[in-house]
């Protein structure tokens, strides 16, 4: 059974998140499937938008810990690092996004959202960015993104602080378009694809360029500048002992980091 699973109907491509028993933890070959799928979407022109979901329970709790605990020890080129492959891609995927969140979305299953253009929740959603916490730093260019959105206190609160905030406080913020009972957001997510995939292809496409170019150079440089960070810190004392204390299920203790 594949942990990321993939269809088209209708001129829409749904990506859904297929690991329950982990949580829909990321691991690198996930997210190279969905670095795949999302180049599939862009490439098939019967493809008109795309969307993201999970479970009714659980979106993503994030990275997959164990996963990353053997992430490279140095960087090559981004189409190396199936993670900064996916962030890459879905930052500049030209077709209209959109996301259905219910339950925990956890680090990048927060900030893969500041890149899709429609997002609707369950009021089960709770939002976490716990970068700081795993003594690691923010990725996807959210520590440019989000003090856009959200204001530089707020994004502050969010990274610095990593605490969980709910379904209608992201709606708040301008995070999320819609809450929604969580039985009913992937439904809802579906119909919004299939009536932008009504729409003319040429005016979309155009229209979500237009709205992103002028900071398109300034994301794809601060998705750099982040993945250097955040590679390097993978391989820190600060970042073994967050995943060493999560596995043994215990408090960090960051005083010598």
């Amino acid at each position: 059974m594949t942990d990321i699973l993939v269809h088209t109907e209708a001129g829409v491509l749904t990506a859904t998140f297929n690991r329950l028993e982990k949580k829909n933890s990321i691991s690198s070959a996930m997210y190279a499937q969905l670095a795949e799928a999302l180049a599939r979407a862009r490439d098939d022109a019967s493809v008109r938008a795309m969307v993201i979901q999970g479970h009714e329970s659980v979106f993503t709790a994030g990275n997959d810990l164990s996963d990353f605990q053997n992430a490279p020890k140095e960087r090559g080129a981004d189409d190396d690092v199936p993670v900064l492959r996916f962030l890459r891609t879905i930052a500049a995927f030209p077709k209209p996004l959109v996301a259905s969140v219910c339950g925990p979305a956890v680090g990048v299953g927060v900030t893969m959202l500041l890149h899709c253009d429609l997002v609707y929740a369950g009021d089960n959603a709770a939002f976490s960015l716990p970068f700081v916490n795993l003594g690691l730093c923010p990725e996807a260019a959210s520590s440019l993104l989000l003090p856009q959105l959200l204001g530089y206190r707020r994004a502050a609160e969010a990274l610095l602080l990593g605490e969980p905030f709910s379904a209608e406080a992201a709606l708040e913020m301008g995070l999320v378009n819609k809450v929604l009972p969580p039985g009913e957001a992937n439904a809802y997510a579906q119909q919004i694809a299939a009536r932008l995939a009504a729409k003319p292809r040429s005016s979309l496409t155009v229209t979500k360029r237009l709205m992103k170019q002028d900071q398109e150079a300034a994301v794809l440089a601060r998705m750099r500048e982040e993945g250097g960070h955040f590679l390097l810190m993978l391989q820190e004392g600060a970042a073994r002992e967050a995943f060493t204390a999560f596995m043994q299920k215990r408090k960090p203790d960051f005083s010598a980091f």
